[in-house]
């Protein structure tokens, strides 16, 4: 893990970032409302890409392509991104990792748009961890923090323009007419005469001509792709199974890995008796190999998976947990509590003397589990050794991070290794290691199978058990409230406590993410969108359990604690929580109320009766950059709570494809309505994970879904982020309706009814 960078070595995005907070920090001014972190959020982090950065200075002409203007940066070259064939089919070359969010279709309607491709002709293809695929904003390979479409809108528009201004010029060359007298349609230059050639006609003469450093875009007014709900370009396959997930890499000679993997986090092995495992058929290699966090492991190289399991389910190992922790959920829990009463570091710090004097009072305690990322698609990574370097086959969120980790592991130059980035079912911030440990062991089984005689590729698999036990996890957060109000709901003095571990704490980003020993990711989403006065501690102890970044960071817990709390506050005043929020917003929050009041009209609250035993839920959040607003309809059903109805109001500003907005709600908010569900919850015994597959560790069914209505605020102004964003608000949504019917708050996610 890259723990100790020196700042320096920084992209200089990240640099300008620091220094704005330090300056900040010394004018004794709040910090910026949105940090990094904040940004990057959940699903993505590079730790470890900058060795690969210097070569963003090397230019197009290093490929083949035709020579830039000077300005131009890799990230800004169409050669890059577009390739055009003979036959007109246009593919677009996506700089983030695909993993069901959309945005391999996104991007391309993006660049297709301003480059008047035919969109029935357009297909897209992932990138890698060249130079030319980093993002544009930070400088570096990433998909999290939903900024994909963010970061990447006005870069893949300039793109597809530049792409379009090279493919007129080349007509009005051949034409030999003035460029300005074409226009372009559906991917073809036209003539004022009449006159016609397709864009893969051109192509070739294009694409040796100069790169365009200054373009005109369109105006949104004339958009014809963006904005239009669109099919998703991987739907045939995924639908009728023929698409391929990094799992189903096959090379040929290609060996198999499995590792058998201490039971507390940090153990190493005391003794191996590798005998038996060594006589299981196809079994290659039985290799003892370091693995994340000082652990040890056995890894089984075998001909396929089969062979690989019954090799290791025939090792029999002896573990030494001496030395390291042994995490009790139960134990940490009284400790977590007795750290909430203690006085500690202070984000927030109003003044606390009407707390006591407030005429109505609400003290409440929270308490939110470990929770694993389950994937669908298990962690995977291919690596292929040879005299030159390394291939590696990964479905990876932070491919530069990855590969510079890779050629540390293999003791190679960075740009030795390429990342053949692939389709990834799913990630949720775990295929964003912070010490991209999976990468990392791969390489080292690799390197190990190879010293041992086997010059094959291999690909290293976590089983679900593997995956589920093996860490890293969104951490257990314990949230204390004290809050004191009158009559009208004006909330006089709340004084908060967090207590949960720091995700960024020893990471490269530390120095300008924790703040007076805080970790801002922690604290998100507390305070805002009501301004109220509050004292907010934080407490972030040690514990031998690895956390991560998870789907949508810090608001997946902030956001429960202050949409339950609004809500309790406005039901002990006897106030409608709809026109309560409305009232508690700040001045500028005309986002929030624009996503509530299209969520409410929508939904019927208040002018349709429910049917007997319902009750309306509301909640509303903001997370990078969206507004999403949630009015749910639930029920008791047998004592247990049901969740009949969601619908939403979004504020994403542009929708570049409605559809992919739409079902990347949908899942967020599956996501949401699974943390509400008994078992959904990572347990810890004497230092053991409890949980190991779907059999005790719960996400939401088809037969929990609810019926599901997502309605979009109309915005041209530049999207942001939704990835993430449509989970936070779900659980608060559906808490309070069930505090309504049941008469008393819910304080634990999932939902606890009893006691």
């Amino acid at each position: 893990m890259l723990h100790n960078i020196d700042p320096r070595e920084l992209p200089s995005a990240l640099q300008k970032m620091m220094a704005r907070d330090q300056a900040n920090a010394d004018a004794h001014t709040a910090p910026p409302r949105r940090s990094f972190l904040k940004l990057l959020g959940s699903a993505g982090l590079v730790l470890g890409a900058f060795p690969v950065l210097p070569a963003l200075s090397a230019s197009a002409a290093d490929t083949g392509a035709a020579q830039p203007a000077a300005a131009l940066k890799p990230t800004q070259q169409p050669s890059a991104f577009v390739q055009i064939a003979p036959s007109g089919e246009v593919t677009i070359t996506i700089n983030r990792l695909e993993f069901g969010q959309g945005v391999q279709t996104a991007l391309p309607m993006i660049l297709a748009e301003e480059l008047d491709a035919d969109w029935s002709l357009v297909r897209s293809v992932p990138g890698s961890n060249h130079p030319a695929y980093v993002d544009p904003v930070f400088g570096m390979h990433m998909t999290g923090g939903s900024n994909s479409i963010k970061n990447s809108f006005t870069q893949y528009r300039e793109l597809g323009a530049r792409a379009r201004a090279m493919l007129v010029a080349a007509a009005a060359a051949r034409w030999n007419v003035d460029a300005a007298s074409l226009r372009t349609q559906a991917g073809a230059v036209l003539a004022p005469d009449g006159r016609k050639l397709a864009y893969g006609e051109l192509a070739e003469a294009a694409m040796a001509l100069p790169v365009p450093e200054k373009v005109v875009l369109k105006d949104a007014a004339a958009f014809r792709i963006i904005g239009k709900p669109t099919a998703r370009l991987d739907a045939g396959a995924k639908s009728s199974g023929r698409q391929s997930f990094g799992m189903d890499t096959g090379l040929p000679g290609q060996l198999t890995a499995l590792v058998a993997r201490p039971p507390v986090f940090g153990a190493r092995l005391a003794s191996v008796d590798d005998s038996a495992a060594r006589a299981v058929p196809g079994v290659k290699a039985v290799l003892r190999v370091p693995l994340d966090r000082g652990a040890e492991g056995v890894a089984i190289v075998a001909a396929g998976y089969w062979s690989a399991k019954q090799g290791r389910d025939a090792l029999k190992l002896a573990w030494d947990a001496g030395a390291v922790e042994k995490v009790d959920s139960a134990r940490q829990l009284a400790e977590y509590r007795e750290l909430a009463g203690r006085s500690g570091p202070l984000k927030f710090d109003a003044d606390m003397a009407p707390l006591a004097a407030a005429p109505m009072h609400i003290d409440a305690e929270f308490v939110f589990p470990y929770l694993a990322h389950a994937s669908m698609e298990p962690l995977n990574c291919t690596v292929r050794l040879s005299d030159e370097g390394a291939e590696l086959w990964v479905g990876t969120q932070v491919p530069g991070g990855d590969g510079a980790a890779a050629a540390r592991v293999l003791g190679i130059k960075p740009d030795q290794v390429k990342v053949h980035v692939q389709m990834a079912g799913g990630g949720f911030g775990r295929r964003a290691s912070s010490s991209n440990d999976f990468v990392m062991e791969a390489c080292g089984i690799a390197k190990a199978a190879r010293t041992a005689g086997l010059n094959a590729p291999v690909r290293t698999v976590w089983s679900r058990e593997d995956d589920m036990r093996g860490g890293y996890y969104r951490p257990m957060h314990l949230h204390r409230a004290r809050i004191g109000f009158d009559a009208s709901g004006k909330v006089l003095a709340w004084d908060h406590a967090i207590v949960g571990q720091s995700i960024t704490t020893g990471s490269v980003f530390e120095p300008f993410q924790v703040k007076n020993g805080i970790d801002g990711t922690a604290t998100e989403g507390m305070r805002d969108p009501y301004p109220f006065p509050m004292r907010l501690t934080v407490h972030h102890p040690k514990q031998n359990v690895p956390v991560l970044w998870w789907r949508s960071v810090g608001s997946n817990h902030t956001a429960f604690v202050m949409e339950t709390l609004v809500d309790e506050i406005a039901r002990a005043t006897k106030q409608d929580p709809v026109a309560y929020r409305m009232r508690m917003f700040g001045e500028k929050q005309s986002r929030h109320r624009a996503a509530l009041q299209l969520a409410v009209d929508k939904s019927g609250y208040g002018k349709r009766k429910l049917a007997a035993g319902r009750a309306w839920g509301v909640a509303v959040h903001e997370s990078f950059e969206t507004v999403v607003a949630y009015v749910v309809e639930a029920s008791l059903q047998g004592g247990q709570p049901r969740l009949h109805a969601v619908t939403a109001g979004v504020h994403c500003n542009l929708a570049v494809n409605p559809r992919s907005i739409e079902a990347q709600i949908q899942g967020a908010a599956v996501m949401g309505l699974s943390m509400c569900l008994p078992g959904a919850a990572i347990t810890l015994k004497d230092g053991v994970v409890e949980q190991s597959n779907f059999g005790d560790f719960t996400v939401a069914r088809m037969t929990d879904m609810p019926a599901f209505a997502t309605h979009i605020v109309p915005s041209a102004e530049p999207p942001t982020g939704i990835g993430e964003p449509g989970l936070p608000p779900l659980a608060p949504a559906f808490a309070n309706a069930i505090a309504r019917l049941a008469g008393k708050p819910l304080r634990a996610l999932p939902f606890q009814l009893k006691g």
